[in-house]
């Protein structure tokens, strides 16, 4: 029987798819690198506990699955892709890690004729009057679309991102399956297990399908980008843009694999971009993407550092932001019952649940160590996978109270960017004192480093809030 083509539409049904603590005093608040900096020290342990049969079977069958599903579960995979799989033995790792990489490339292949029809379906107008030229060959291909480079009248260049035909009942599908799925998984890795966060990734994926909500957040971007001395946020052109159709400028930049080659000095200055880009937006506009990814890095020709995609962007509110910060600022300046208090008046931990002070601490360094410790160290990819894993490893004794107690959503989905923006970072092995750069926004405190100067300065000058 001769091989069935791959270029059919995609299957949609679900069988056919399967701020109240206040600024402490600077300079003897933080944390010092010989205290609490024990990631590394635990990572043994840590896999000898969940390094065994069961785990690699488990670990081979999420791969797998995710592979074989589009939408809402190549999505997954793909934010699984930028960690470490530290869950299972060094002699497997490289094999997993192989499967999930290859989720950033894998699209569904869908015949440009249909791609088209969408276009003109929802632009009103054909293909050749609402473009001067279109290359019918996409540039990128991504969970949910794929993106094809074309020109406006005038020359303009512009890049079309459009949604597969019937992506939308595809990802609800997803959804359903991987709910079901993941519960066989949850005892393995409950960080994306949750129910509480697979349902904040069902109502964020969903609004990534909106393409015209996306464009008013990456317009919205752009301008608060704009002139920006090292970061570049193409903007978007709204009367082009519909629910399935993105047209954005097109930025002309170098992938994130030849990032990865570059000097460690210039990998060190794009992490420190990325890490005040994915991080520092949270903290200063109570708003972040939560899809930092390889994929959506680009080094623009000026030197700049390009970001994409904002379909999964999240806004919080700016009580939730300003009790992340007082937790980070609890347990950067060691106190724990400042800290204990504050996740019990939240809602996060039971009053009689005998979690104790140092435990929240122990807690939250283990989630968000390379916010708080200062001193300057390298991130590196098993690195950034053990500090996620020690977060949510269910097997751990050390945080037993603190894993029976509930993390609302809007912090299960930052804590998650905060993690995948880790795991970029980690493909870059970039170094540097995070929790210094991070004190611009946790304590109001002057840049100490040259990116942050050349930030303030510019944001002083353009009356940036």
């Amino acid at each position: 029987m001769p091989e069935r083509s791959r270029e059919h539409h995609l299957p949609t049904s679900r069988l056919a798819r399967g701020g109240a603590l206040g600024r402490a005093v600077a300079g003897q608040a933080a944390r010092t690198a010989g205290t609490r900096m024990s990631m590394v020290g635990r990572s043994e342990a840590l896999r000898a506990r969940i390094a065994e049969n069961a785990s690699i079977q488990a670990a081979d069958q999420l791969v797998n699955v995710l592979g074989g599903m589009k939408g809402a579960a190549m999505k997954l995979g793909q934010m699984l892709s930028v960690l470490d799989l530290a869950l299972v033995p060094d002699e497997h790792r490289e094999r997993f890690q192989a499967k999930l990489a290859a989720l950033r490339d894998q699209a569904p292949q869908v015949p440009f004729d249909s791609m088209r029809n969408v276009i003109e379906e929802d632009l009103g107008r054909t293909l050749e009057d609402a473009f001067a030229t279109f290359d019918a060959t996409p540039i990128a291909a991504a969970s949910i679309g794929q993106v094809y480079r074309a020109e406006l009248a005038g020359g303009r260049e512009v890049a079309v991102k459009v949604q597969y035909p019937g992506v939308d009942k595809a990802i609800r599908a997803d959804m359903k399956n991987l709910a079901l799925f993941l519960k066989f998984w949850r005892s393995t890795v409950p960080s994306i297990t949750a129910s509480a966060l697979i349902e904040e990734l069902r109502v964020n994926f969903e609004r990534e399908l909106d393409y015209v909500e996306e464009a008013r957040t990456q317009h919205l971007l752009a301008r608060r980008f704009a002139g920006h001395p090292f970061i570049a946020v193409p903007d978007a052109i709204a009367e082009l843009s519909t629910p399935r159709v993105l047209v954005t400028e097109y930025v002309r930049g170098q992938t994130f694999s030849h990032i990865a080659t570059l000097s460690a000095d210039e990998r060190n200055r794009i992490g420190e971009i990325i890490y005040r880009f994915y991080i520092g937006s949270l903290f200063r506009h109570d708003e972040f993407c939560g899809d930092p990814h390889p994929g959506n890095v680009l080094l623009c020709e000026d030197g700049r550092v390009g970001f994409v995609d904002f379909g999964l962007y999240k806004r919080m509110l700016h009580e939730h932001v300003q009790f992340e910060l007082e937790c980070f600022r609890a347990a950067a300046e060691e106190r724990g019952e400042d800290l204990l208090a504050a996740m019990i008046e939240r809602g996060i931990v039971e009053p009689d649940a005998g979690v104790t002070a140092d435990e929240c601490l122990d807690y939250t360094y283990a989630a968000a160590e390379w916010n708080l410790v200062d001193d300057t160290f390298t991130v590196t990819p098993s690195l950034a996978s053990e500090g996620m894993l020690l977060a949510v490893d269910p097997r751990g004794t050390q945080f037993r109270g603190m894993k029976s107690q509930t993390l609302p959503p809007e912090h299960l989905f930052s804590r998650r960017a905060d993690f995948m923006t880790f795991g970029v970072l980690g493909q870059l092995n970039a170094t540097a004192n995070w929790h210094r750069i991070a004190r611009e926004w946790m304590y109001g405190e002057p840049p100490v480093t040259t990116l942050g100067r050349i930030e303030h300065h510019w944001r002083s000058v353009h009356d940036v809030d």
